[in-house]
């Protein structure tokens, strides 16, 4: 198992394997008796108790069951599943298409009243056109070889993203100006995304900030992320979604986007770049 991106994740691996740990020891095992009362091979016992390997529930079944603890098992496959969750690959989360995944989010979206979104690779999700949208799915289907339910994902995509008309939401977005470079489908989809930018700007519920290239920066570009309320993070790697709930690395990634808010553009000068960007590709 890889390294987890997020500290939240990897301190709820951890407290799991500690509990497992704790468990051998208050049975008086050592992890050679574990092994052999599991089936397993020592190495794996190491593995588990170091956090390198998540256990499956059968595993905890079987470690509790070779510790006397079986009553302790349901709490610990739920603190495993917990933890599961906050690292899914999204070849699980797209295993039947990307349609399911654009719906499972309208409940967070809809109970989110402050929306602060950062992006370095593409135009937010809630800000995309539907050629757009369209495009870039498309791409994310072949690559990830997902089920092709792209025309549903973009019209559930689209029916979304009405939230920034209504409701008593707001959105704080930043985006680098090289997103508005990359062009995605062809230039007239980029052309009639980049003025959808410039139309949206105009609500009264978005703030959209660009960080020009070339401003001397001391944030570091990061991966693309979206905080709920100041209570909980998606962060958006190419094989996997991180969700952060920890308040401490919640309140980090605040300050993150606080860093990266003081390095961009709005109003005018934001519209300005956009304004270039549509011009370049005339």
């Amino acid at each position: 198992m890889p390294p987890y991106p997020s500290s939240s994740v990897q301190a709820a691996r951890q407290a799991l394997a500690e509990r497992l740990r704790e468990l051998r020891l208050d049975a008086g095992m050592s992890g050679r008796d574990m092994a052999r009362e599991a089936g397993w091979q020592p190495s794996k016992v190491s593995r588990v108790e170091t956090g390198k390997t998540a256990p499956s529930d059968e595993d905890i079944r079987a470690w509790c069951q070779a510790c006397g603890a079986s009553g302790q098992a349901a709490d610990l496959i739920a603190a495993n599943r917990t933890a599961d969750s906050m690292y899914t690959q999204w070849r699980r989360l797209q295993r039947s298409g990307l349609r399911r995944l654009q719906e499972s989010r309208i409940p967070l979206y809809e109970r989110t009243k402050v929306f602060r979104v950062y992006c370095s690779t593409v135009v937010p999700g809630l800000l995309q056109t539907p050629e757009y949208a369209t495009a870039l799915l498309t791409s994310i289907t072949r690559f990830h070889g997902t089920p092709d339910d792209v025309s549903d994902a973009v019209a559930a995509r689209v029916a979304r993203s009405e939230i920034i008309r209504r409701g008593d939401h707001r959105f704080a977005v930043l985006v680098e100006e090289s997103v508005l470079r990359h062009v995605i489908g062809s230039n007239d989809t980029m052309a009639g995304q980049l003025g959808h930018l410039l139309a949206v700007m105009a609500l009264p519920s978005v703030s959209l900030g660009v960080i020009p290239a070339g401003v001397t920066r001391d944030m570091w570009t990061l991966e693309t992320f979206n905080v709920f309320d100041d209570e909980r993070v998606h962060v958006e790697l190419l094989t996997a979604a991180v969700t952060v709930t920890e308040p401490a690395e919640v309140a980090r990634y605040g300050a993150a986007f606080r860093s990266l808010s003081a390095l961009a553009v709005h109003g005018t000068h934001a519209r300005a770049l956009l304004t270039a960007a549509v011009d370049a590709l005339s």
